[in-house]
């Protein structure tokens, strides 16, 4: 949540007298509103290292109504995770509960985002502040919660139009359509997070929203400013929750980055939405769901983790008529490289298509470790002619015919001649494997299908001439 700057900072061109009489409304505004005049309070009672219970408000609250504690370190705020008829639970922003018994805690109501198109080049926390160093941020007009539920399923707009990012091995195998929620999954430390920014720097969108979730703060910082770069980083807003916040604000990120995606949908963008990642947000949600003591059931996680992904995610995507769209791209970490485990199965069967990177790809030096033959775009045929998607199917029956022969090449077993098919996926697909390889330096492909077709004929070409 982000207070009101200065009335100069929003209008630098105002005289004293507009100064004033903004300064008056506001004022007038506050108070006209009896909610901000009278606020319902109660009393710690009991305190943990995660959480405290608040006794004399569970008759008005609701669950995610932000309250504010008045303690010894000053004022605190955390968010209502369970409710009682006598008591109401509260998990902290800060890293510790930091209340003690008996100290003062008013409820504020639900959370809100003031976001605005000032806020482009600019990092914030889960609660809206600025965390750059820079400028107040200006506020714009608070979104409330019709804001943050999904649109009705038939009354969205219909996906329809694709575009290039500019990697080449995404857009020949999964290309990507605006408003489509594709998934990139993959282990720690196989390349996902330079995959990412690779796509956040594609040139086709109006308005680009980070949010870091659980990364370490070494990284964040070489995030932005060396991966996407100062020129993408001008339409960027990143969101940015660090591993070790606490596990309110690294649930929150995700939700605010939304909101903020939303609030620029409504006014017509294309937005990008970069999240990363889903994984380490559904650890969060497991840590405050064990700490209001509902019980696991899948491998540690509660049964509300799995009710809240689809609820954030299903957020994304096309908006109503006459507004914009939401392109997610979501990473996924896969906990020993498992991509069955639960927050990875559930996230593949919501989104609209899965990107998987492979350990074993990124250990030959191929990057972006894409694996193709694993990964799908559910809208690929909105984005492919027929004339590709015929060059695709074959380019990939000639990628399984060389990953099934592997072994049989390396014992020596393979006879050239033999099999035409065989022979010509052994000629071509290391071939195909050096037209994919792309670093974040090299310049975005602008016809993935020509560079890779003038990469076949310039390397084939010396095997055409000993065969003459």
């Amino acid at each position: 949540m982000t207070s009101h700057p200065p009335a100069t900072i929003e209008r630098p061109d105002a005289t004293v007298h507009d100064t004033a009489l903004t300064a008056l409304e506001r004022t007038w505004r506050r108070f006209a509103d009896d909610r901000t005049l009278i606020r319902r309070g109660g009393r710690v009672t009991e305190v943990s290292q995660t959480q405290y219970r608040v006794r004399g408000i569970s008759d008005a609250a609701r669950l995610g109504d932000i309250v504010e504690h008045r303690g010894q370190a000053g004022a605190r705020r955390g968010e209502i995770v369970q409710i009682g008829p006598e008591e109401v639970l509260v998990a902290p922003f800060e890293r510790s509960a930091d209340a003690g018994v008996g100290d003062a805690v008013f409820n504020h109501g639900p959370f809100t985002a003031t976001p605005h198109a000032s806020w482009r080049g600019r990092a914030v926390d889960s609660l809206g502040r600025a965390i750059d160093g820079g400028v107040p941020l200006v506020a714009g007009e608070p979104l409330d919660a019709v804001e943050a539920t999904p649109p009705s399923a038939l009354s969205r707009q219909r996906v329809g139009t694709s575009f290039l990012t500019g990697v080449r091995v995404i857009d020949i195998f999964t290309p990507i359509c605006f408003g489509q929620r594709l998934g990139i999954f993959a282990g720690s430390g196989v390349g996902k997070s330079t995959l990412l920014a690779m796509l956040a720097g594609a040139d086709a969108f109006d308005t680009v929203v980070v949010a870091l979730v659980g990364e370490r703060g070494r990284e964040v910082r070489e995030f932005l400013e060396d991966t996407v770069g100062e020129k993408s980083m001008a339409k960027t807003i990143a969101v940015v929750a660090t591993s070790d916040e606490s596990a309110m604000m690294r649930k929150r990120a995700p939700d605010t980055a939304m909101r903020v995606a939303e609030h620029f949908r409504q006014r017509g963008d294309r937005v990008l939405l970069v999240l990363d990642s889903i994984t380490r947000f559904a650890h969060a949600l497991r840590e405050v769901a064990i700490g209001a003591g509902e019980p696991p059931i899948a491998r540690g996680y509660p049964a509300s983790v799995f009710t809240d992904l689809p609820k954030l995610l299903e957020r994304a995507g096309p908006g109503l008529d006459g507004s914009g769209s939401i392109t997610a791209i979501i990473s996924v970490l896969v906990d020993g490289d498992d991509h069955n485990d639960p927050v990875a199965d559930s996230v593949r069967g919501i989104l609209d298509g899965h990107v998987v990177l492979d350990r074993s790809i990124a250990e030959q030096g191929r990057y972006p470790p894409v694996n193709p033959l694993s990964s799908i775009s559910r809208l690929a045929s909105k984005a492919w002619s027929a004339e590709q998607r015929a060059l695709v199917t074959r380019l990939k029956s000639m990628i399984s015919r060389f990953e099934d022969t592997r072994d049989i090449r390396l014992l020596g077993a393979y006879q050239p001649g033999a099999d035409a098919e065989l022979d010509m996926a052994v000629r071509q697909v290391p071939l195909i494997y050096e037209a994919l390889t792309q670093t974040p330096a090299d310049r975005p492909s602008p016809d993935p299908f020509a560079d890779l077709a003038r990469h076949l004929r310039a390397k084939d070409k010396p095997h055409a001439t000993q065969g003459d």
